[in-house]
């Protein structure tokens, strides 16, 4: 599952059938996966969706939203990974003025900011161990403090969390805190990777290729056999994101159309290959732009010299049997030129 963020204003059925929309899949892995999610929207309680990354965590967290009786008020995302450990509480219920140094202004917290809708801690394995307490103090009765104000306020919020490690283990092993697991984990989902979901990975690049397609204005092309055949002996460890990413990067690198048939398929970039931004590896993305430029370039060398290879390789200053290799790299095939590549 991948979904870009939806916006307040379509906490409607439009919304939710937008999100609906990109779940996409039809094996049985997946089809256990959306009835979890269906009755867990229909509930009230905390939930806990663990699994890997790329998995489509914050987009089930959407889904249990949008689905659910607090659709029509806030989603408010929180990284947990990212939340200084000195500014846990202001983060998340406020401050007034002057609680602390840099406290300019009076500001509402995470939690008023989600009030009547839900708080979605994604990371939540990354808190560290004051702010479990802090958080477990919270959902004890979700009443809390802004920092420098001893008003006590009460806050109304769906706490949805997530986390890449199974949070039982992180107990075991002495990083979480077992009495925060069980408060987060009265419902839990279990996002299955994508190399347990047999058949939806040729959906999910076909449903990537049509995104593309509409966002840039280029037309699509089906998956051929090779490439759908390469993409299911693939272990994407990065799942769901990782096969968006390597599909977005195709469809631009080879000229809007898509994984081309005549074009072999390229390794797949592993997860650490990209930031968390969506972007590829300054190397790896100088890689493919020269990739890029050598096959376009050998192909339009071949048309100016009408498919001779002999000729191509005089206009361009290589020794033929150089220029030969550089069209058996790229895949260019001899139907492309009127001579051999011996």
């Amino acid at each position: 599952m991948s979904s870009p963020p939806i916006p307040e204003a379509m906490c409607t059925s439009e919304g939710w059938k937008r999100l609906h929309d990109e779940i996409i899949g039809a094996s049985a892995a997946h089809a256990r996966m959306v009835a979890q999610l269906e009755r867990i929207a229909a509930t009230e309680a905390p939930a806990l969706i663990e699994g890997e990354t790329g998995s489509g965590k914050e987009l089930a967290a959407r889904v249990i939203h949008y689905g659910g009786l607090r659709s029509e008020r806030p989603f408010v995302p929180v990284n947990c990974g990212a939340l200084p450990e000195t500014l846990i509480e202001s983060e998340l219920f406020g401050h007034e003025r002057g609680a602390f140094t840099d406290a300019r202004h009076a500001r509402a917290g995470l939690v008023a900011e989600a009030n009547g809708g839900t708080l979605f801690l994604d990371e939540v394995d990354a808190l560290s161990g004051k702010a479990q307490v802090t958080l477990l103090r919270f959902l004890q009765d979700q009443r809390y403090r802004p920092l420098g104000t001893s008003r006590e306020l009460t806050g109304d919020v769906r706490v949805v969390a997530a986390s890449n490690r199974p949070l039982a283990a992180l107990v075991a092993e002495g990083g979480f805190r077992a009495d925060l697991m069980y408060r987060l984990k009265i419902l839990h989902l279990v996002l299955p990777p994508l190399r347990e979901r047999a058949g939806d990975i040729e959906l999910l690049a076909a449903h990537f290729i049509r995104r593309f397609s509409a966002k840039y204005g280029l037309p699509a092309k089906a998956l051929p056999h090779d490439t759908l055949q390469w993409l299911r002996s693939q272990p994407w460890p990065g799942n769901i994101r990782e096969l968006e990413n390597w599909v977005h990067r195709e469809f631009l690198m080879g000229g809007g159309i898509a994984l081309r048939e005549d074009a072999a398929p390229h390794a797949a970039p592993a997860a650490e290959d990209w930031d968390d931004s969506g972007l590829m590896r300054f190397q790896l993305a100088k890689a493919e732009a020269v990739r890029q430029f050598e096959q376009d370039y050998l192909q339009r060398a071949l048309r100016q010299a009408e498919g001779n290879v002999t000729r191509a390789a005089q206009m361009v200053g290589k020794e033929r049997r150089a220029f030969g290799k550089l069209l058996k790299k790229h895949g260019i095939g001899r139907d492309a030129a009127s001579d051999h590549l011996a």
